[in-house]
């Protein structure tokens, strides 16, 4: 008799399982696009060098990188993950930099080309942005989507720390993200935010209150948990490599997980529960495995521990 597991069933509320049962059984995929944006904590408007710990090309394909078109990223994409996922529909998914870093006529134009191809298939559009590059012009333009796409904003809160923050040279503070938030409070879009766990000056019990923070806004309906991983290119790279410290172990961070997800509010669809860069720019840590093993060790894990998303949530 199969598991739960094995069945495809999880302790968690997993974005895999949502997109099933919202798009009807259909396999639905993301297509990265780059759209050329920078940060502006890297081009001198905050700051320069960018956080500490980001290489942009460390998650971004390659093939996304060597594309100088919209649309040669856009029918590439979809051409791979037809036969390489055998995905049915599309979202289209703005990941590099920061994606509404731009007057609001320029974004309109660049979304607007991207969404043109292939249009019986695409279902969605996802932007990745920085709290501090959002106001109400460019959520009406994204919310100008949504009669036709399921659209969501991704933000990157990264630590609900002030202090952390500012060592990873973020440029911009929790506060940006409160404010930001303020302003989805009633949106049509879907919001989603991003953390990275392992932080070194960051307790086990400092992390965990991230759960809370997310609990307490309930426009967020998705969220990606990542863990930190050091890659060539980055500051904290240069620096890690001078001086190692301490970075989570894939038993650790699953240990960790397992107290997370309780906390977590159960109608919170997780897109993610680690991030994994390109080998070749991964400094540390080095788990040894695929990305898909890395996804069954924590699945097993929660599965084994019965561990349920939002059992101790109050």
């Amino acid at each position: 008799m199969e598991s739960q597991l094995q069945q495809g069933i999880k302790g968690y509320n997993n974005y895999g399982a949502w997109l099933r049962e919202k798009y009807k059984g259909q396999r639905v995929f993301k297509v990265i696009v780059d759209g050329g944006f920078t940060c502006p904590n890297r081009d001198g408007s905050k700051g320069y060098g960018g956080c500490t710990y980001c290489n942009v090309d460390s998650f971004t394909p390659s093939v996304s990188r060597n594309n100088p078109s919209v649309r040669e990223q856009v029918m590439q994409g979809v051409a791979r993950a037809r036969k390489g996922n055998k995905a049915d529909r599309f979202i289209i998914y703005f990941q590099p930099n920061t994606n509404t870093y731009a007057p609001a006529h320029y974004l309109k134009m660049l979304y607007d080309e991207a969404l043109s191809y292939h249009t019986e298939d695409i279902v969605g559009l996802s932007v990745g942005t920085r709290p501090d590059c959002i106001d109400a012009e460019k959520i009406a333009l994204l919310e100008s989507y949504t009669d036709r796409f399921d659209v969501d904003l991704e933000m990157g809160m990264e630590s609900i720390y002030n202090d952390t923050l500012g060592q990873i040279n973020r440029g911009c503070t929790h506060d940006d993200l409160i404010k930001a938030l303020g302003l989805l409070q009633n949106s049509k879009l879907d919001v989603c935010v991003h953390t990275i766990f392992g932080f070194p000056w960051e307790t086990k019990e400092m992390m965990l209150r991230y759960a809370g923070e997310i609990n307490r806004f309930p426009q967020i309906k998705f969220v990606k948990f990542h863990h930190l991983h050091i890659v060539e290119g980055s500051v904290m790279g240069v620096k890690y490599k001078r001086e190692p410290f301490k970075l989570f172990s894939l038993p650790e961070y699953t240990d960790f997980l397992c107290e997370l997800l309780p906390l977590v509010r159960p109608d919170v669809v997780i897109q993610r529960l680690f991030g994994l860069s390109d080998m070749e720019l991964l400094i540390a840590p080095n788990w040894g495995l695929k990305k898909s093993e890395i996804q069954y060790y924590i699945d097993k894990a929660i599965a084994d521990r019965e561990i349920i998303q939002g059992s101790s949530f109050i």
